[in-house]
């Protein structure tokens, strides 16, 4: 029987490679993508809000790795002028919108004095996205998308749902002062009403908003609208069914030559602030039969994201575009490979910036003085200065996540005048009275005789303010709960050793379950160790990571024929960059003995505690 080969084989890995090669030849061949709108702004989310500020990236970093999106075809957009806000909005609601408790009503979210300004200005920004999206389909592209926007809670003169401003509504205005008479479709699929939208054109019969949601949130009167609420615990039979009539019943009677498509993501079941049960499929099912349909009538369609929570909704605009370039269901990757390749993209685009801004022109000499009897040490790693660091942490959108999860002024500090490597800390306040990440480096060639890695000797990543929970229970070795950014900080780690040309990232996980996080896109350094920790895994695959992590701390899992516990020792991991790190950690040789290892193994689960 032929078994499919496994996601991590050599075989997997080529034909993903030519895959990707062959997309990026098509692309060189002229086929053009869509044109794809996005500022790297948008990652400064009002805090406490359970968006996800990283949305835009992750879809750019998937659509970059698998060669389906050329430069040219991504642009940024410009914040919307006020004439063109006022196209949509009434004067006395945009001077009311300044005033912190409006603001705060709207969001649903405290607002931070002093936020309010960086709030309106990033909501302008994306008004000036959909703007600028539709520019695009109104210069001849059949198709573009913004990466933000959606804003459809807002109407002329109030605001809800963490919308302000009606992006859709002022680049529709906007088209009609400078001529265009044609007729436009709403095409409004996030979970929530699309009420601001309908309310702005309810008496106009050239725009048609179509909403499907889970309730009404207001009058649903207008001379072309079609409103359906399909209450609450949708799935995707009842879903699809109900866009594919509505659909046929609006396009039968109604011919647009604009369409918008408010691709909203919260409709899934694992949305946070969801409550339908409609599946990744029955998603992109859906957006494959709007696209389709308003492709065969040849009309050109705005794409905005609209709703969509936590931090897995980018997954669903992802596969949506990956099918539209492609014909076919590509799965995004997971988030680490994503962190990767978004770290990887943002040191690209800013890499040579970086390096004219850095310094500000002081050497070390200048700095301490022509001292060469003491040995101080200015360049974290031997290679970047205190602000190149604090730059790339920026760029990287690591300081913007931190700022997210409520520490509104991060600290980064260095130490490196420490004999086990380099320290770099982040505070989340100017006081240095809470660590959220402590960090020590090394460059070394003691790890894998002949390989110089990046090895991390110690890192701590936690969150002193929150607490413990039956979902989120304390795991060994824990004081606080972490902070949630293991797989953007290894990212990290990763683009700085090929930055610095080495050969891989080494450290120790202390637990298991540092291992089994790790263990997607790390390997052991030694096959007995990966044999030991598969060996573990399997015995221990019915119980939860925090449960398993447990049993192998507190010395219930045993080797048979002794009765002794399975002692975890931190046992070395590496992430491999260069070839010959990879070839080593991952070739045949290095195979067979983890297999045989495997094989003498025998173990068991101690029923009652040591």
């Amino acid at each position: 029987m032929n078994h499919p080969p496994a996601a991590g084989s050599r075989f997997f890995r080529t034909r993903q490679r030519l895959k990707r090669a062959l997309r990026a030849l098509a692309l060189a061949l002229g086929r053009r993508p869509p044109f794809v709108v996005f500022d790297p702004s948008y990652r400064e989310q009002l805090r406490g809000a359970p968006l996800d500020p990283l949305r835009g990236e992750k879809i750019l970093a998937f659509l970059s790795m698998e060669h389906l999106l050329a430069g040219e075809q991504l642009t940024r957009p410009l914040p919307a002028a006020m004439k063109n806000l006022l196209l949509a909005h009434d004067p006395a609601y945009l001077e009311s919108i300044q005033q912190n408790e409006v603001l705060t009503q709207i969001l649903g979210t405290p607002v931070a004095p002093g936020q309010e300004e960086a709030i309106l200005q990033l909501q302008r920004l994306m008004v000036g996205g959909t703007i600028q999206a539709t520019r695009l389909v109104m210069a001849g592209a059949p198709f573009a998308v913004h990466l933000g926007g959606g804003f459809h809670h807002a109407g002329r003169n109030r605001g809800a749902g963490f919308c302000v401003l009606n992006d859709v509504a002022v680049a529709i205005l906007r088209l009609r002062q400078r001529g265009f008479t044609g007729n436009v479709l709403v095409v409004d699929l996030d979970l929530h009403d699309g009420n601001g939208t309908r309310e702005i054109f309810a008496h106009d019969p050239t725009v048609f908003t179509l909403s499907i949601h889970n309730r009404h949130w207001g009058e649903t009167e207008a001379q072309a609208s079609l409103s359906v609420a399909l209450g609450d615990g949708v799935s995707d039979e009842a879903y699809l069914q109900a866009v594919e009539d509505a659909l046929n019943k609006v396009l039968s009677t109604f011919s647009p030559s604009l369409a918008f498509f408010l691709a909203g993501a919260d409709v899934a079941a694992d949305d946070p602030l969801g409550n339908w049960n409609v599946s990744p499929q029955g998603v992109l099912q859906r957006d494959r039969l709007v696209l389709s349909r308003l492709r065969e009538l040849g009309v050109p369609v705005v794409m905005v994201l609209a709703g969509g929570y936590g931090d897995r909704a980018w997954r669903y605009p992802a596969r949506t575009l990956a099918w539209y370039l492609t014909g076919e269901p590509l799965e995004p990757p997971s988030d680490e490979v994503v962190a990767l390749a978004r770290m990887r993209q943002m040191a690209h685009i800013f890499g040579e910036a970086a390096e004219d801004e850095a310094d500000w022109g002081l050497t070390e000499e200048d700095l301490f003085g022509a001292l060469p009897s003491l040995p101080v040490q200015t360049r974290f790693l031997g290679s970047f200065s205190p602000v190149r660091v604090e730059l790339m942490l920026e760029r990287m959108g690591l300081l913007q996540q931190i700022r997210a999860k409520g520490f509104p002024c991060p600290t980064v500090t260095l130490e490196l005048d420490h004999p086990l490597g380099h320290t770099l800390r982040i505070f989340g306040d100017p006081q240095k009275s809470e660590l959220l990440l402590e960090l020590r480096l090394a460059r070394s060639s003691r790890v894998l005789p002949g390989f110089e890695v990046l090895s991390v000797e110690w890192l701590l990543l936690q969150n002193p303010r929150a607490q413990f929970t039956p979902e989120r229970p304390r795991l060994p070795g824990q004081q606080h709960p972490g902070l949630g950014l293991l797989a953007d900080v290894f990212a990290w780690l990763v683009v700085l050793c090929e930055e610095l040309a080495l050969d891989g990232l080494a450290f120790r996980p202390s637990h298991y379950h540092l291992a089994a996080l790790a263990r997607r896109h790390a390997t052991f350094l030694y096959p007995e160790h990966a044999a030991l920790f598969s060996a573990v895994s399997e015995l221990l695959a019915p119980f939860s990571l925090p449960e398993a992590s447990h049993l192998v701390h507190e010395g219930h899992v045993v080797h048979r024929e002794t009765g002794q516990p399975v002692v975890w020792e931190a046992f070395p991991m590496v992430v491999p960059v260069s070839q010959r790190l990879r070839e080593q950690v991952e070739g045949e040789s290095y195979q067979r003995q983890a297999q045989a290892a495997k094989a003498a193994l025998r173990l068991a689960l101690r029923s009652e505690p040591r």
